[in-house]
């Protein structure tokens, strides 16, 4: 029989009130507890932070402070130049994905963990962990929500308060409640970065 502390990854109930959850949780908040007391100009020691609480931490990535995790970003997989603004919270109880390039928006919420429908399993205090995919190279605009066992494939532009709750394709533009895709991105985005906002290629380095 699995103790609880197995099960976070595997999608099964567990309850994460476990003492060795528990205990191993709370020294990892004490961790992120530093990151968020740095001065913004410590920029050597907060990469330093963000590399020891992290998974994986890709080189030039880079975390606005504040930052907000239930296990300090220790499930969390960040690729290279991946730039998240402020008040990113991920509730990761498993682990959390992210490709090379993204870019992530303020207030975003990357949201692993969630709770059985049945009320006499919340009571008992239940969860269960679904992993997060976020591709290479996408962009969640501000207030974006991911829902557990959510992917969301490379290129990808998520608009502005969008709630994700089923997988979003590679390539496209997807918004709403829930996200649905918009459009491909195409040629037309060649030309425009906004509305009739040409891009000056002889200006782009």
């Amino acid at each position: 029989m699995k103790d609880e502390k197995e099960k976070l990854h595997t999608g099964e109930l567990y309850l994460p009130t476990d003492k060795a959850i528990f205990d191993r949780q709370l020294a990892l908040l004490d961790k992120l507890h530093q990151y968020n007391s740095t001065r913004p100009s410590d920029l050597e020691r907060r990469t330093s932070l963000l590399k020891e609480m992290f998974a994986e931490f890709g080189e030039g990535s880079y975390v606005e402070i504040p930052f907000h995790a239930n296990f300090g970003g220790a499930h969390c997989h960040f690729g290279k130049y991946v730039y998240a603004n402020f008040n990113l919270t991920c509730v990761d109880d498993t682990h959390i994905y992210v490709g090379d390039y993204t870019m992530i928006g303020p207030g975003v919420i990357l949201a692993t963990a969630s709770h059985p429908i049945l009320p006499e399993l919340r009571e008992k205090g239940y969860q269960y962990n679904m992993p997060i995919h976020i591709g290479r190279g996408c962009w969640l605009g501000a207030g974006v929500i991911v829902m557990p066992g959510v992917k969301v494939g490379d290129g990808t532009v998520i608009g502005a308060g969008s709630v994700v709750t089923h997988d979003i394709p590679a390539g496209v533009v997807a918004v709403g409640t829930p996200c649905r895709v918009l459009r491909e991105i195409g040629e037309r985005d060649r030309e425009f970065y906004f509305k009739d906002k040409r891009i000056n290629y002889d200006e782009i380095i």
